[in-house]
């Protein structure tokens, strides 16, 4: 199986394909949508803000080539920025449309009540399971977040798993569909992380291959 990881200029590229490489998967990064569109999977990687990033997607009619992939229900997944870039829309430096995929607005923490930004492991609770992961399957479920903004006013049937930060609950993963987001970084989340990462890719092999 194939696995595109789109490059729009704002990408943990080299982490995100070294650990799909380690998992067995071949890759394609690309910013070149004839190139991309050979893969069986995406992942839309992301770090910085919000505003530069659907420019970025935008300049490029990356954007375009997702709502693709979405309406042609290929298995997306978001990380990090590229996770909040599916929502409707953010209020970082401003307001921003978002992809629309997700239902939510994208919000910076306050300041005046939690540390920001929010960095470091947190533990995961899964509020349903999806279809590629069994959360009793995880001998732990603490993944690595660095964030200023999350989610909130989501579709309750999207949020699969959250963590609690200062007493606010931030989503982890979201799913609708074909796509998923994961506001963490799974790169770079230890066994968990990798587990998540393989399982979901595990998932949508059998589903291309079926």
């Amino acid at each position: 199986m194939k696995v595109g990881i789109i490059d729009y200029g704002m990408g943990n590229l080299f982490s995100v394909e070294q650990a799909v490489k380690r998992l067995g998967y071949e890759v394609i990064v690309s910013s070149n949508i004839q190139e991309l569109k050979q893969a069986d999977a995406f992942i839309l990687p992301g770090v910085g803000a919000f505003a530069d990033a659907i420019g970025c997607l935008e300049k490029t009619g990356l954007n375009h080539f997702v709502y693709e992939i979405a309406e042609q229900q290929k298995p997306l997944l978001g990380i990090c920025l590229g996770m909040q870039l599916l929502f409707e829309d953010s209020e970082e430096n401003g307001f921003f449309k978002g992809l629309g995929i997700f239902k939510g607005t994208i919000r910076r923490f306050d300041d005046e009540k939690v540390r920001v930004p929010h960095m470091g492991w947190n533990n995961l609770t899964f509020t349903f399971t999806p279809n590629w992961q069994e959360p009793q399957e995880l001998a732990d479920r603490y993944v690595y977040f660095v964030h200023s903004y999350y989610g909130v006013d989501l579709a309750p049937e999207q949020l699969v798993a959250y963590a609690e930060y200062e007493g606010i609950r931030v989503p982890g993963i979201v799913q609708k569909g074909n796509v998923t987001g994961m506001q963490f970084h799974p790169e770079k989340s230890g066994t968990c992380g990798m587990t998540l990462l393989k399982n979901w890719l595990q998932q949508v092999e059998g589903e291309t291959q079926s």
